[in-house]
């Protein structure tokens, strides 16, 4: 049953998106002549602009299932899916204004170009929200169940079924498991590995969920040929499930698999561009809006003490490649070693100083070190030589963070562990980051240390290198 309900759901989909972009043109020439001209041409009433826009919400459509943007919305993440929405049909709205301007097929106002490209972004993504609230919330209640049978009853099926049973709005129901010993805590035991076959030719699940131990692996080719006989759709745990990434890569030489247990989405290169296109515009935009701010900033600091307006500091990049920090400085130079560090009372530091450091202000000159490509606007904080030395040998994946750029801020910070925290947790949200990376993850973030991470509580810092005494020179 919910094959056929998927296939309803993804053509009624697939029809509302072209609908969606073919009426958004002609809205978007409302607003353009009629709303804000007054007047408008019947010549956009023809068959011809009707059939042009007809095609191009084909296109787009294609290009959306291309991308695979159409099945299930049970694992699918809201806000990378509003992201690639907002990019294809930003290049789509660009290669048909170009398309129309060769062949002059119609005239389109570039007024009309931006309405078009917003009011079709817009709709489909509003569509997809409410569709996708409506559908969990439809779940929750019991209805549009996919029924899973689970094969195995060790910690790996355990740990699934506390996975679905957090989260009622993907609405998967497990009718029962197979396995050889009967674990109660499980739920119903449908039989043997053996019987397989007979139950499944009974039951008909939507899906086999395989969770099979290190020591069941012998039983995989008769649970394969007994979903393969009867057409049941396969789903694999695989018993190293703790040691792989949330996104691994595969690659094939000859009949061999290759997973790559580090693999990144900004390894892709796309992806990877938009980031850096993002750094650059974002810090190129912030330095201009933050420049008066930086402005009364360096002459404070020069004001407050005798010294140098920024403090360098040497931190480990991407690939383990130093690089030099820069900050607006907040402690007095005193030629003291750089093994200090500092506190709340810590006499090294100016009033003005504590102020910029409990508002973060201190932290805006490394805008410059992102423009540069020496950091990014996301990411992990880059630590100081030594600090990467004495931790790459006490808390594993450390260096896992050194895959992608550091960052001006990152999840780890939006959540609270910055200052006197936890390395061990820093760590885990960084490794989380870089796992799960998206531009829309990079947005909430952003978002999230505008709207409640400026403020910085001025606490003790021991053995954190963010708030490591500044060496003074």
């Amino acid at each position: 049953m919910i094959k056929q309900n998927q296939r309803i759901i993804n053509f009624l989909n697939i029809a509302s998106d072209a609908a969606l972009i073919f009426c958004s043109f002609y809205l978007a020439l409302y607003v353009r002549f009629e709303f804000l001209d007054g007047h408008t041409s019947h010549e956009v009433l023809s068959a011809r602009y009707a059939l042009t826009v007809a095609g191009y919400s084909l296109l787009v459509v294609l290009i959306y299932a291309a991308l695979k943007m159409y099945g299930s919305y049970r694992f699918k993440e809201p806000g990378s899916e509003i992201v690639t929405i907002l990019l294809v049909n930003a290049v789509a709205v660009l290669g048909f204004m170009t398309f129309l301007y060769v062949t002059r097929v119609m005239e389109f106002p570039r007024l009309a170009v931006f309405l078009f490209w917003l009011l079709s972004s817009l709709l489909i993504i509003a569509k997809r929200v409410l569709g996708r609230a409506f559908l969990r919330h439809y779940r929750k209640l019991g209805y549009n169940q996919k029924h899973v049978i689970l094969v195995g009853n060790g910690h790996l099926a355990q740990q699934y079924l506390q996975d679905i049973q957090a989260k009622p709005q993907l609405g998967i129901t497990v009718d029962g498991y197979i396995s050889g010993v009967p674990r109660p805590e499980l739920g119903e035991c449908l039989g043997r590995y053996e019987d397989l076959e007979t139950i499944l030719e009974q039951k008909d699940p939507d899906e086999l969920v395989v969770a099979l131990e290190p020591h069941e692996v012998r039983f995989m080719r008769t649970v394969l040929d007994a979903a393969d006989k009867e057409g049941v759709h396969v789903t694999l745990i695989p018993f190293y499930n703790d040691y792989i990434p949330s996104h691994p890569s595969i690659e094939a030489v000859g009949q061999t698999k290759l997973i790559n247990l580090r693999a990144t989405p900004l390894d892709n290169l796309g992806w990877a561009i938009c980031k850096r296109a993002m750094d650059i515009v974002g810090s190129l935009v912030l330095i201009i809006l933050t420049s008066p701010i930086m402005l009364i900033t360096a002459i404070g600091v020069k004001l407050s003490s005798p010294g140098p307006v920024f403090f360098k500091q040497e931190r480990i990049g991407r690939g383990k490649k130093p690089f030099q920090m820069l900050k607006f400085r907040s402690m007095r130079v005193t030629g003291t070693e750089d093994t200090g560090w500092s506190t709340n009372d810590d006499p090294r530091k100016t009033r003005f100083g504590s102020l910029i450091r409990k508002l973060s202000i201190d932290e805006l000159p490394q805008l410059g070190n992102c423009l540069m490509g020496d950091m990014s606007l996301v990411g992990p904080r880059p630590e100081v030589p030594f600090h990467v030395r004495h931790f790459k040998e006490e808390i594993p994946l450390y260096l896992v963070r050194q895959q992608v750029r550091p960052g001006i801020t990152g999840w780890a910070q939006v959540h609270g562990l910055r200052g006197d925290t936890s390395i061990e947790e820093r760590v885990k949200y960084d490794i989380w980051y870089i796992e799960n990376w998206s531009l829309w993850l990079d947005i909430r973030i952003l978002w999230k240390t505008v709207f409640g991470g400026f403020v910085n509580a001025e606490i003790s810092t021991a053995g954190r290198s963010d708030q490591i005494e500044e060496k003074q020179k």
